[in-house]
This record gives C-alpha cells, sequence and structure tokens, in this order.
C-alpha cells in the first residue's frame, strides 16, 4: 500500500457517512464558505434512487450485501454504505420518554433536553419523510395483538413524540416499500451540487494525526492508498463500534491497553470503547393457525406484507413512573433466518429491554484498520440480575397477552418455547438483539473521568475533533435510537455552525 501527500484542506471533515455523518454534511454546507467533505468507508451509489440496489431499496427486508463483516454474530451487524445503518434497518423510528432526555440533559446541558431536542426531532421526521403506519400495511396478527394489549390497559399513543408506555405503531422512512434512508434524506442531488461539499466514498479511516493536543490531519485507506486528509475540524461519526475504534488507533482511550496493541497513547481517556450498551431480547415462537397462514398470504399478494408495524411499551416493576423499559414487538412473516414453504409463515413476539444497566466495550486486537474490533454487548452481565428480570417481566405480559380471545384464534404457543421460566444460563442461549448499540464515546459532566467528551461532542484533550453519532449517547435510549440520533446530529450540527 503506497502513502499519497495530504489533499487540498476543508474547514470541515465529517468521518463517517451513516446516519450522523449525512445530516452534518448536509447542514453544514449550508453555508456556502464553509467547505466540507464527508467520508465513507463504503460505497455510494450517487443521488439518484434507481442506481441504488434494489435490496437496498426494499423496506420489507433487511439488506445484508453492504456491512462491515460478514458471517458474524448478528449483534456486529452493521451498515457499510453511504447513509449507514438506516440503509440496512426496519426503517422504525421512536421517541425516548421524558426521564431518558432529562438524564442527557443533566450531563450535556439544556441542548439534550426534551424542549431543546424538540425543534430537531420536528426537523429530522421533516426531512426523513416520517410517517405513521398506513392501515393496510397492518397484518390480522398486528391488529389482534393490539386489542389484546388495550384489553391489558395500555393505551394508544405516539410512538414518534413524548409519553408514556402504550401501545401504537413506529413512524416509518419508508413509502410504498422503499426505504427512504438518510443518504436520500439528506444527501440527494441538490445537496450534492453545492460546490463547497465534497462525498469521499470507498475511503475507510484509519487513525487520527494528533500533536500537541490537535488534530493535524486524518488517515484514510482508498484504492489501495493511504491518503491524509486536513481540515480546521474534525467531526467522528463512524458509529457505536467504528469511533472508539478510530480513537484507539491514534492513541486516544485507556492507555494500557494501547499499549498492550502497540499503540502510543496520546490522550489517556479510559471512557474510549467503554460503557458500550445495547439492547437484548429473546423471541418467543408461535405456531400460525391455518386462518393467519391465509390472511398473510393474501397480504403478501398484494405487496402488503411486513413482519412488524405495531409495539407495546411496558414497564417493568423496576422502570421510572412514566417511563417504560420494555418493548413487545409482534411479528408474523417470512422468518428472518431460514425459508418456509410457501404459505406457511414464522409468527411470535420479540420482547427487548429497552434500559438495560450490563455495560460491554469495543477494544481493538491490533492497530491495522482492517481487523475489525473486538466487541462484547455483555448481555444479561449485570451483578443482581437486573436485565435477565426485566425480559422475564416481557415474557411475562406476552403469556398475559396469549390469553386474550384475540390472538387465540391466530396463533397457539410453541411448547417448551416460553422462555419466562428458563435459568439465566438457558435465557442467555436464546437471546438477539436490537441492534441498538450506544454510549463506547460517551459524553459526561466535566471530572467524571470515563467521560471521552463534553455535551458540544468535543473530545477532552483535543481542541479540534468532535464525536457526534450514537457512540455519544451516554445511556441508551427506551427508543429505536435512529430519530433520537437524527435530531442529536440535527442539533450538534447548530452548535458546530454557530
Amino acid at each position: 500500500m503506497t502513502d499519497t501527500p495530504a489533499r487540498a484542506g476543508s474547514d470541515v471533515l465529517v468521518l463517517g457517512g451513516g446516519v450522523a455523518g449525512c445530516v452534518l454534511a448536509a447542514r453544514l454546507s449550508e453555508d456556502p464558505g464553509r467547505t466540507v467533505r464527508l467520508v465513507e468507508a463504503g460505497p455510494d451509489y450517487g443521488p439518484h434512487l434507481h442506481d441504488w440496489p434494489d435490496q437496498v431499496r426494499n423496506a420489507r427486508a433487511l439488506p445484508r450485501g453492504d456491512v462491515w463483516e460478514r458471517n458474524t454474530p448478528v449483534h456486529r451487524i452493521r451498515g457499510r454504505i453511504l447513509g449507514g445503518s438506516s440503509c440496512i434497518n426496519g426503517a422504525w423510528n421512536t421517541w425516548p420518554p421524558g426521564p431518558d432526555l432529562d438524564a442527557w440533559a443533566r450531563l450535556g446541558g439544556p441542548r439534550w433536553s426534551e424542549e431543546g431536542l424538540e425543534p430537531y426531532r420536528l426537523r429530522a421526521i421533516d426531512r426523513m419523510r416520517l410517517h405513521a403506519v398506513p392501515d393496510h400495511e397492518i397484518s390480522a396478527w398486528s391488529r389482534s395483538v393490539v386489542t389484546a394489549a388495550a384489553e391489558l390497559g395500555y393505551p394508544e399513543v405516539d410512538m414518534g413524540a413524548p409519553g408514556g408506555p402504550g401501545h401504537g405503531t413506529p413512524l416509518l422512512n419508508a413509502v410504498d416499500g422503499l426505504r427512504w434512508n438518510a443518504a436520500f434524506a439528506y444527501l440527494d442531488e441538490e445537496v450534492r451540487a453545492r460546490p463547497n461539499l465534497t462525498v469521499l466514498a470507498g475511503a475507510t479511516v484509519d487513525r487520527l494525526d494528533i500533536a500537541d493536543g490537535r488534530v493535524r490531519g486524518v488517515v484514510v485507506e482508498a484504492d489501495g492508498r493511504r491518503e491524509t486528509l486536513v481540515a480546521d475540524e474534525y467531526l467522528l461519526a463512524c458509529g457505536t463500534f467504528g469511533s472508539p475504534a478510530v480513537l484507539l488507533r491514534s492513541g486516544i482511550g485507556p492507555a494500557a491497553h494501547l499499549e498492550a496493541v502497540g499503540v502510543r497513547p496520546t490522550a489517556d481517556l479510559p471512557g474510549v470503547g467503554a460503557n458500550l450498551v445495547d439492547q437484548p431480547g429473546a423471541f418467543v415462537p408461535m405456531a400460525p393457525t391455518d386462518e393467519l397462514n391465509a390472511s398473510l398470504a393474501a397480504k403478501e399478494a398484494t405487496g402488503d406484507l411486513y413482519v412488524n408495524r405495531t409495539l407495546v411499551r411496558a414497564a417493568s416493576e423496576y422502570c421510572t413512573d412514566g417511563s417504560w423499559d420494555l418493548h413487545i414487538v409482534p411479528t408474523a412473516g417470512p422468518p428472518l433466518f431460514g425459508k418456509l414453504p410457501p404459505g406457511q409463515y414464522e409468527a411470535g413476539f420479540s420482547v427487548l429491554v429497552m434500559k438495560p444497566v450490563s455495560r460491554g466495550r469495543v477494544r481493538l486486537r491490533s492497530a491495522d484498520p482492517a481487523e475489525a474490533p473486538e466487541i462484547d454487548p455483555a448481555f444479561l452481565t449485570d451483578p443482581q440480575g437486573r436485565d435477565a428480570a426485566v425480559l422475564r417481566t416481557g415474557l411475562g405480559i406476552v403469556e398475559r397477552l396469549l390469553e386474550s380471545t384475540a390472538l387465540k384464534h391466530l396463533a397457539v404457543p410453541v411448547p417448551g418455547q416460553s422462555a419466562s421460566g428458563l435459568a439465566a444460563q438457558d435465557l442467555r442461549g436464546r437471546l438477539g438483539t436490537y441492534w441498538h448499540p450506544v454510549g463506547t464515546c460517551a459524553m459526561g459532566a466535566e471530572g467524571d473521568p470515563m467521560a471521552v467528551a463534553d455535551g458540544a461532542g468535543r473530545v477532552r484533550g483535543v481542541s479540534n475533533l468532535r464525536v457526534v453519532d450514537a457512540s455519544l449517547l451516554p445511556t441508551v435510549p427506551a427508543a429505536n435510537p435512529q430519530l433520537p440520533v437524527l435530531a442529536v446530529a440535527e442539533m450538534l450540527a447548530d452548535v458546530v455552525g454557530s
């Protein structure tokens, strides 16, 4: 691999073209006097929707073509493509409860409060074209679960706005089967035509060159060459797994770990790569009746079959008043893994722990950017067993839903698959994930030794570097984090641009 000299400098380098990176590039380049370069490791299929692969545009499936790793544990799956994981996820958008935002505001300041983020929530909803689930996309299974939830006392709620426990539908960034990803929303033809914006795809960020508390350049690998890009300010948006890995390769992180993998420490920040939190869950399979299979087949024939379109927000005994710590998602349709004969479908419930207390970590295996980092989500490892208890509460709620007359004619439990009575070790064997990792470059209060950045995303000890993505969130919101991350990126774009 050959080295090349530094390219001409920019005012701002946005490192990572995922959800947050697309927001930052679009918003900061609105100022014609500011030059912005967006760097993305994956492909960019351009400003025209028809040039993008069908699997990326198809909101009825979860594409796995443009990802960082193949044949890997599911919790490691993340998009490697302009638009990031908004190109491969379920296109769901929900909003966290007030207590989550109050906690962020105590660490990051009033901009992070419910009131402070509200205009940015609305701005993101508009740009991503978020909308309620159309009635014709709700299957008989989802509709019956909503009826059963109402019988248990869960009111209907708006999942895309502040509120409490209840049942409802997410906001979708998908229209008539088209997944409207962040690249479509923020980097359309008009935005890309700006002379002050450059998109550099196929370029993997290796490390930052840091001296005297400042970033002097960033080394990227593109087309078999190493290049150094320079700017006045650097915005790191490589995601919950990628951003800490870049910082660690740059010598920013826990000194002992850096020395162990052959990286010279430049800033001893023990919080880099720590505090990894994701939302684990378990799937409760059901056996569809002939009636449900026939109904799903009819919906598939019209092109309106989606595996899930409704959810229940529920609170365990550990939950803060007015909040929730469980998502119960009814699913029915083609199996996510494997195949079934024509006319046969998978049905069941995914029970997700939304506010886990277990914490994992991201660490380097080596200083080579081509080697994937070590990622340990540490699901259900909290010493008191609270996360497992919350999960069992959710599984118990599923059992109560199944007692409803609304569901009995559509599906029956699979013997031995309820999971609510499983021992802790067996329960871990049934775990899946909601694919919502956050927290590995967490913001925090001044004086907190584990804080990587402040409420403006500024990395401690490096004057011209900010983290602006899901890794900055100090706690996981009790929501699908795409909408919160969009809102936070919108907010921080204003901070950086002011």
